[in-house]
């Protein structure tokens, strides 16, 4: 059997694939296995997240329908115990996601190369695949870029999709499903920063926020609504609160997105009047500018004193209650507007790809050519932030694996 590509998605479908001590041998356009996985989760990679499937579904708004088979053959605990296995130590956060404990994607990759070394599983390095070769309607073998001809009665196209191209993520997958009659479906980044049209946010570069609810609208309809962390950059924001509201707001973007940040979710609007009132009383003799530092991140002060109309010379005691209700609606709706997206260099995921319509969800094998499968990325499937992404890789892959393997036993 051949793989192509030595991603989360090809090697979890190699280490399924030779479980049953078939031969399997990976073609990695890379000089070395998991480029992409060693980076994930900013170096630590969010393996899974460690809830039922159908809380895992509720989480995937690409497709979720057809995961159901995939994600029952190889679920978070599953996928959890097998890295056990494989001598992986791992550790469940907050919110559910499961990381290595040693904190190093790099220990997730050798973990894989551990077992498919102890499998005999192979690997043609720096070996990009140039094109399917079929015949009768079933795949025989790939052609590489330098000439080569590999042959297998089963091939994994597990290529990933178009985010992090330094890593090898290029889109070959997608010209080798287009090249046997394959659909792929409109291809954007996803799970990717924003950009926004204020003045003033290339001052907060860098300003990280923790427990602020956002909402985000599109049309004056709200899109997108929840509660966590979020960073502002030098052009617009991040984070993950940021990353699934883009999700959300995929295919939205004409109409007027905006994203709200409630910067103090717990008070209600006069309870953090009550609050502010109190600190005005506390600086009594300070100037404005100097009374929200028990309340705000010194370099988010600057800004908001502008964006109230408030002299910021002016002492809490002189402020007019029309005036203090004005600076709560600030702190409650701070306002930005959306005027891009991130691109495929920062995206965490490909939103889009070969269309699952036209590939078998119990066995991951292409209704189109006998014998050719599809893991992971490459698929139009994308979940949101936690370990949902690498999830659907590692379950696509194993189901992937499994059935193509018992294919080539039919076959023998």
């Amino acid at each position: 059997m051949l793989i192509i590509g030595g991603g989360a998605a090809g090697l979890m479908a190699a280490v399924s694939a030779a479980g049953s001590g078939r031969g399997v041998l990976i073609l990695e356009k890379n000089a070395r296995f998991g480029s992409k996985l060693s980076i994930t989760g900013k170096g630590r990679c969010n393996l899974t997240n460690a809830v039922p499937v159908e809380t895992m579904l509720d989480n995937i708004p690409g497709n979720p329908h057809f995961l159901y088979s995939a994600l029952y053959a190889l679920d978070s605990d599953a996928t959890v115990a097998l890295f056990e296995s494989f001598g992986l130590r791992t550790k469940t956060e907050r919110g559910n996601r499961v990381f290595p404990a040693s904190d190093k994607a790099s220990d997730v990759v050798r973990a894989f190369e551990r077992r498919l070394s102890a499998l005999g599983v192979g690997a043609e390095y720096n070996t990009a695949a140039e094109a399917l070769i079929c015949e009768g309607g079933a795949v025989t073998g790939v052609k590489t870029s330098d000439g080569r001809i590999f042959y297998a009665e089963a091939v994994i196209i597990a290529t990933g999709g178009l985010s992090y191209p330094l890593t090898g993520s290029t889109g070959d997958g997608y010209r080798l499903a287009r090249s046997v009659g394959h659909t792929v479906t409109k291809l954007r980044p996803s799970l990717v920063p924003l950009k926004t049209a204020e003045d003033f946010v290339p001052l907060l570069e860098g300003l990280s926020l923790r427990n602020v609810s956002v909402r985000v609208t599109a049309g004056g309809h709200d899109v997108y609504k929840g509660f966590g962390e979020m960073l502002f950059t030098r052009g617009g924001v991040s984070g993950p609160l940021i990353l699934t509201a883009s999700r959300m707001l995929a295919g939205q973007y004409g109409r007027s997105p905006a994203v709200s940040i409630d910067l103090k979710p717990a008070l209600s609007y006069d309870e953090l009047d009550a609050r502010i009132l109190r600190d005005f009383e506390k600086y009594l003799n300070k100037a404005f500018k100097n009374s929200l530092d028990d309340l705000l991140p010194g370099k988010l002060i600057p800004v908001i004193v502008r964006l109230s109309g408030i002299d910021s010379a002016k002492q809490p005691n002189s402020i007019t209650r029309e005036e203090r209700r004005r600076l709560v609606a600030l702190l409650k709706d701070f306002t930005l507007t959306v005027t891009g997206f991130g691109g495929f260099d920062e995206a965490v995921i490909t939103c889009g790809g070969v269309s699952v319509d036209e590939v078998d969800p119990s066995t991951m094998q292409s209704k189109l050519v006998k014998g050719l499968y599809f893991a992971g990325e490459v698929l139009d499937l994308d979940a949101l932030t936690g370990g949902f992404n690498l999830q659907i890789a590692f379950s696509t892959g194993w189901l992937a694996g499994t059935l193509s393997q018992r294919l080539e036993k039919r076959r023998g």
